[in-house]
C-alpha cells in the first residue's frame, strides 16, 4: 500500500555477467543508479553509483558476526547498519542509525520500509522476468540512496542464505 506521492524505480540484476552489476531505472527506462559488487573481497561489498558514475553509497558486510550485518556509508561516513535478527520462522531486519522498520515477506521480495507509521518505500519482485527484477515505490521526500542501500543489503543476505 502506498500513501501520498511516490517515485517508482526498477531494480534489474543482470544475468550471466562476470561483474555483479545491477541497474536501477526510472519509468522511462533511464539508468539512474548502478550497484556494482567487488568481485574479490572478504565479505560482500557493493558500490552504488549515480548516472554520472559518482559513488553515492557503499554497502559492506561486517564479518565475524553470528547473523548478517551490513554497514552503509555515504560520503565516507557511516550512516547505518542493516541487521538480520535471530528468529525461528520468518526473517526480520532492523536498521541501526535510522528509525526505520522493515516488514514483509523477504524471500518473496515483497516488503516495506516505514518509520513511526510513515511509509518510506515498498519493494515487490516482478516475476516472469529474465533475471531478478524489483519494483520500488519510494514515498516523496524520502532518502532514495538509503532506501537503495537497504534493499541491496537485504538482497545480499537473501542471496547468501540461498547459496549456503
Amino acid at each position: 500500500m502506498i500513501w501520498g506521492k511516490y517515485m517508482k524505480l526498477y531494480f534489474k540484476q543482470k544475468v550471466f555477467t562476470l561483474k555483479q552489476r545491477s541497474n536501477i531505472f526510472d519509468r522511462a527506462g533511464n539508468v539512474l543508479f548502478t550497484a556494482e559488487a567487488e568481485i574479490i573481497s572478504l565479505g560482500r561489498k557493493m558500490h552504488i553509483y549515480d548516472d554520472m558514475n559518482n559513488e553515492v553509497a557503499f554497502v559492506q558486510q561486517r564479518l565475524l558476526r553470528l547473523l548478517p550485518r551490513f554497514s552503509v556509508y555515504t560520503g565516507g561516513q557511516h550512516i547505518a547498519d542493516i541487521v538480520k535478527e535471530f528468529t525461528l520462522l520468518k526473517p526480520r531486519y532492523y536498521i541501526e542509525g535510522l528509525d526505520w522498520q522493515i516488514n514483509g515477506d523477504f524471500f518473496a521480495h515483497d516488503y516495506s520500509i516505514s518509520s513511526l507509521n510513515q511509509h518510506i518505500a515498498s519493494i515487490h519482485k516482478r516475476w516472469m522476468s529474465w533475471g531478478d527484477s524489483y519494483e520500488i515505490d519510494i514515498a516523496d521526500g524520502q532518502d532514495i540512496i538509503m532506501v537503495l542501500a537497504v534493499i541491496i543489503a537485504i538482497d545480499c543476505v537473501i542471496d547468501q542464505s540461498q547459496n549456503s
